[in-house]
């Protein structure tokens, strides 16, 4: 039975002939009575059966299955291998974040590549988060995906969360934690502030990936995978038995005009030589060394389709699973396009949960030493967060590097000949200094390049002028 079966408990992939019914119950608070959702009740949820059914079998496959592994493993160390850091303008902002990071319970530089990962398997995350009412640290905590038993939605945006509620423990008690977000209580109508208040076990983050905008839970990456990465893994494993049925033999004895009586007494004495041994006989009774013909052709194009299905389905080439296949320097090069897009938007969701966390961290450090917000009226961007990562791959440069004096050339001579705007042509020159990892404004720079020229002119109509000024 494939592995999809059993996540068709909740009859999400296979239709059953027979109607089964299953305990079921679902948490309601005590204001949701008396009010209906604007948007509809049209989830794209898994059932809660077939929702932790998905995480096991995701770490499952994870922990055995060396293709569903690396179908992880390898985005969280393109994402992450070089490290990332939590930067902002200000100074005093910049160490409340540099503590946070490196605070022994945080510990961000471990943890984040578990979070990350985890993220991928499970498709969502929740951080509890506990702030020092003295002096506003932030310290984050962590709460297991399959212990969470709904999240409930604002009720006039079905897209966003508002809480968290857990399911029950042994005593019977099941906690609400409230999902932050980074901006006054008052973006929400008066309806949704009171259901936020009922959730009174603290404060949390909550991140999902692969969901839909009427969806309340995450998927986990390896969700439309997993039967695949089962029947690649049984493949495999029938491939070896093959090879031991096919190193195997027996020995078959001819024994000329013998009758039963002779054949049985003969099998009675005879027994299969050792290696190195002499065996003697005449020509009635003839040995031969019989192999299983199997006709088992060689499965690798077999194999290769199915690794190549699933290792498409994750947006990643074969050749880096180890499979060259007919790929080249040229070829892998464009191959690998499409994936580092994928990772990309997998990095800017990442870069997005950092800023969300960091800009946490500020904000309850400013409200606890000085009782406010923080003042983002005259310089707002003081206070911006940004999670900064390094480059996924090396950048060959020699190419751009080719194409800039081109286009340098280009562009130089479009101008002398007034086909185009001076900037138009710096525009032009910054898309391309952009590729190599510069980041230009044309505006600017155009403005401070003519500064800059008629600085020159000055300087050669009047040569030792401002030697003499100065003196």
């Amino acid at each position: 039975m494939g592995l999809k079966h059993f996540l068709s408990f909740g009859g999400l992939f296979s239709k059953a002939e027979t109607t089964v019914r299953e305990a079921a119950g679902k948490t309601i608070d005590n204001d949701e009575e008396g009010w209906r959702r604007l948007t509809g009740d049209a989830r794209r949820d898994l059932s809660s059966i077939t929702q932790t059914r998905m995480q096991e079998l995701g770490v499952y496959m994870w922990r055995t299955n060396p293709l569903a592994n690396r179908l992880i493993e390898l985005p969280v160390a393109f994402l992450l291998a070089e490290g990332v850091t939590l930067q902002v303008k200000d100074e005093e902002a910049q160490k409340w974040l540099r503590k946070f990071w490196n605070d022994p319970i945080n510990n961000m530089d471990i943890k984040l590549p578990k979070k990350v990962r985890e993220l991928a398997l499970y498709g969502e995350q929740c951080y509890p988060a506990f702030v020092n009412e003295m002096n506003g640290h932030v310290r984050l905590g962590y709460l297991d995906p399959g212990l969470i038993e709904t999240v409930v939605t604002d009720p006039d945006n079905i897209e966003q969360p508002i809480g968290v509620v857990t399911k029950k423990d042994r005593k019977g008690i099941a906690r609400r934690y409230r999902i932050i977000v980074n901006g006054p209580e008052e973006a929400f109508s008066k309806r949704t502030r009171d259901i936020r208040e009922t959730f009174t076990d603290g404060d949390c983050f909550y991140f999902t990936v692969n969901d839909l905008s009427n969806a309340t839970r995450g998927h986990s990456d390896l969700l439309p995978q997993i039967d695949w990465l089962d029947g690649y893994d049984h493949s495999l494993f029938g491939e070896l038995e093959r090879w031991d049925f096919l190193r195997a033999f027996v020995w078959d004895v001819t024994l000329k005009g013998a009758t039963p009586e002779e054949v049985n007494q003969r099998a009675r004495e005879i027994a299969p030589p050792r290696p190195g041994s002499v065996r003697v006989h005449n020509d009635s009774e003839t040995w031969n060394a019989v192999v299983p013909e199997l006709n088992g052709a060689d499965n690798n194009e077999t194999a290769r389709l199915f690794r190549n299905h699933i290792l498409g389905g994750r947006s990643i080439p074969e050749h880096w699973f180890g499979g060259g296949g007919d790929v080249n320097r040229a070829t892998a090069g464009e191959m690998g396009e499409p994936t580092f897009k994928d990772l990309s938007m997998r990095q800017r969701y990442i870069k997005h949960m950092l800023e969300e966390i960091g800009t946490f961290v500020i904000r309850q450090k400013t409200l606890v030493l000085y009782g406010s917000e923080p003042d983002q009226s005259n310089e707002p961007e003081d206070y911006e967060v940004s999670a900064v990562f390094a480059e996924m791959i090396v950048s060959d440069t020699s190419k751009y590097a080719t194409a800039l004096v081109s286009v340098v050339t280009a562009v130089a001579a479009a101008v002398d000949r007034h086909l185009l705007s001076q900037t138009s042509a710096v525009a032009l020159i910054a898309l391309v200094a952009g590729r190599m990892g510069l980041e230009v404004d044309p505006d600017a720079e155009l403005e401070q390049a003519l500064t800059d020229k008629g600085k020159q002119q000055e300087e050669d109509a009047f040569p030792g002028f401002e030697e003499d000024e100065a003196a």
